[in-house]
Parts: C-alpha cells; sequence; structure tokens
C-alpha cells in the first residue's frame, strides 16, 4: 500500500457491546483485579460469552482471589456495557464460571529473573508500533473514525441521550486518499442493535447524527448519502452474546491499527505486562509515537521480536517509508541507546504493573489519552527530543 498514492482504504470498530468486546471487558477485569492486589501478579484469562452464560479460563499466579469476588466483578461489567436482555443479562439469569487455575511452573521457570538472569519474556513472538500524522492523536484515519462514532453512540446511550438503541454496534469507515493524504470519507457502514420499537428509517435518523459528530466537517463536504449503510441485512433486535459467542482476542485489528500497519498476531486483552504480546506492543507504539510527533518522518513502523525466557529483543526494525537510510538508521541506533525494550525496562518505563487495562478493552488500544492514574502512557510523546 505503500507505493500507492491515490486509494480507497477501510478499517472497522466494534462497540464495548459487541460478543468479543464483551470478553476482552472482563478479561481485562480480572488482570486489574490481580494487579490491583499485587503489582506483579501474573495472568493470562480468557472469556467466553454466550446466552446467558460467562466462562473464565486461564492461568494465574498472585493472591488468593475468590470465585465469588470474580464473578460479581463480571457482573458489574455487564451492567456497565448495558446488558440486560433476556438473554444475556447482568442478573443471575446470567451463570458465570470460574476455571482459573496455576501458571505453569515450566513458564515461570524460564520467564522469572534469578540471579544475574534478568527476568525474560513470557514467550516468543513478533510485534508491531505504528504512528502517522494523519490525525492529531497520529493515528490512522479510518479507524479512528470509525472508533470515534461508536464511542459517542456509547456514551449517549449510557447518559440515556440515544434511545432504543442497545449495546452491541459495528461501525466501518472508507476514506478516499489522494496523494497519500486522506481527503474524504467515501462510506460509512453503521451496524447497532435496537430495540424492536423503532424500524430500520428511524434506526437511520437516530444513528446519523454521530457521523456528524464524530468527523471533521471537511470530510463530509461530498459525501454521497446514499454511501451511508445503516444495518444493511436488517433487523438487529437479537445482539451481544445471545446472538452471536464472544471469545478474548478476536478483534486484534480493530484493538491496533484497523489494518493501516501489520499486526505480529497477538492478542492484548486478558494479560498482564510481563506478556510481550501487549507489553512491547504498547513499547513500539509508544517509540512510534515520538518519532512521528518529532516530525523527523510522517509515518513510522516498528516491529520488535523475543524469544521465551530471553530478556532483550532479538531483532529491532525500523521503517520510515522514504528513501533517506541515513535517517532510518539514525532512528534504529537513538532506539537501542535510549530504549529498555527489555520486558522488564517496558514495564518500569510506561509504568505498566497499574490495574489500568479494562479501560482499554474499547475504541481500541491506541489514539487514546494519557490519565492521571497511568492509563494509556503509551500515548505519552515526552521522548521527542530523542529524534529531533
Amino acid at each position: 500500500m505503500s507505493n500507492l498514492k491515490n486509494y480507497l482504504f477501510t478499517s472497522e470498530s466494534v462497540s464495548e457491546g459487541h460478543p468479543d468486546k464483551v470478553s476482552d471487558r472482563i478479561s481485562d477485569m480480572v488482570v486489574d483485579t490481580y494487579l490491583s492486589k499485587d503489582p506483579f501478579s501474573r495472568v493470562a484469562c480468557e472469556t467466553l460469552t454466550t446466552t446467558n452464560k460467562v466462562v473464565l479460563a486461564g492461568e494465574v499466579r498472585g493472591p488468593k482471589i475468590g470465585d465469588k469476588e470474580l464473578i460479581e466483578k463480571v457482573r458489574d461489567c455487564i451492567r456497565d456495557i448495558g446488558y440486560d436482555q433476556e438473554g444475556f443479562t447482568w442478573k443471575e439469569a446470567t451463570k458465570i464460571e470460574s476455571h482459573l487455575h496455576s501458571q505453569s511452573a515450566d513458564i515461570a521457570i524460564g520467564v522469572d529473573s534469578s540471579g544475574n538472569k534478568d527476568e525474560g519474556a513470557g514467550d516468543q513472538g513478533i510485534m508491531f508500533g505504528y504512528a502517522c500524522s494523519e490525525t492529531e492523536e497520529l493515528m490512522p484515519a479510518p479507524i479512528h473514525y470509525s472508533h470515534k462514532i461508536l464511542r459517542l453512540m456509547a456514551e449517549d446511550r449510557k447518559l440515556g441521550k440515544l434511545k432504543d438503541i442497545e449495546p452491541d454496534s459495528k461501525s466501518q469507515v472508507t476514506f478516499e486518499y489522494i496523494d497519500g493524504k486522506p481527503t474524504k470519507i467515501k462510506s460509512v457502514v453503521i451496524s447497532s442493535q435496537h430495540s424492536p420499537n423503532v424500524n430500520q428509517s428511524q434506526v437511520r435518523e437516530l444513528l446519523r447524527p454521530y457521523i456528524l459528530k464524530a468527523v471533521p466537517e471537511s470530510f463530509l463536504e461530498s459525501f454521497n448519502e446514499d454511501e451511508f449503510y445503516v444495518n444493511p441485512t436488517g433487523n438487529f433486535v437479537i445482539g451481544g452474546p445471545d446472538g452471536d459467542c464472544g471469545l478474548t482476542g478476536r478483534k486484534i485489528i480493530v484493538d491496533t491499527y484497523g489494518g493501516a500497519a501489520p499486526h505480529g498476531g497477538g492478542a492484548f486483552s486478558g494479560k498482564d505486562p510481563t506478556k510481550v504480546d501487549r507489553s512491547a506492543a504498547y513499547a513500539a507504539r509508544y517509540i512510534a509515537k515520538n518519532v512521528v510527533a518529532s516530525k523527523i518522518a510522517d509515518k513510522c513502523l516498528i516491529q520488535l521480536s523475543y524469544a521465551i525466557g530471553v530478556s532483550k529483543p532479538l531483532s529491532i526494525y525500523v521503517d520510515l517509508f522514504d528513501s533517506n537510510l541515513e535517517k532510518n538508521k539514525f532512528v534504529v541506533e537513538k532506539i537501542k541507546s535510549n530504549f529498555d525494550l527489555s520486558p522488564r525496562g517496558i514495564r518500569k518505563m510506561l509504568n505498566l504493573n497499574k490495574p489500568i487495562y479494562e479501560k482499554t478493552a474499547a475504541y481500541g488500544h491506541f489514539g487514546r489519552n494519557p490519565e492521571d492514574d497511568g492509563s494509556f502512557s503509551w500515548e505519552k510523546t515526552d521522548k521527542i527530543s530523542y529524534f529531533s
């Protein structure tokens, strides 16, 4: 795609009520629950959600937390998302099972630090980070505005301003790029669960304002109303985990860059920050964002690779999407000399041993605002001077 100048590019987002995102939210709640009691807890939690059932499974190492406490927190998640329907509710009709058990001793030995051995990566793998100058948040425009539409819908739904719209929604935004820059929106798709009290033309009118709220007017000047698609297959009354089984980690492209950059394959949700699937992807985004914020490049892609039990990355790859090899080499050297990309170094650099992950589960892990509690620390641009 980098060689094309004029093209259409599309990204999708899914709401916090999408069944896979309900699962991500619950898994990240488990991570936060353990980290809030012991910042060095180890968690790998998968969640399945289906009609009136939630199942937790995975490995943990840390404080003793009873099933009753976790189950109540699962119900809190479901209630906050907004589900109280016949087929999926935060109330007792939804049965919740926990099958979490102790972490494998073999993995612990390979990963833990001891003597002169630094803590190793929890698994092998490749992780990518990306940033570009298409939006103020240094995110690709299609995924940024796909997220924003759904986030604004959810905010108004929870405040009671958007009635008859239920939690399960998806969006898809197609941009027309000219000379490699996003210039206008070509089409928008919104599929949203709704109450039986409204028909599709009413749903369309309820959702249209969210395009106008989310997207700058300059991108909509020549938008064709015929390219606004709402619930293309018709009624969408049965939704969420009642309509489709949800699993942790099935929306990894939604979580990152909407397909505008590669993804290493590993999911984020349900994993504590010793897992490089999560922490190294955050570190790669952090570095890429600071590179672009320094204005040394309009786009930056970074790949890191790790081996289980080995602390330092096996490789660091940088692509600035131009032909200036000296600049590329300069950035690689600055990364090597200024960033400790061992698992421990990443956690210390970004202060990741905190219960800050539940809020990452919907509307993207990137392009968010850093918060006072340490959430989204990887979105800070406090290392610009390294690349200037």
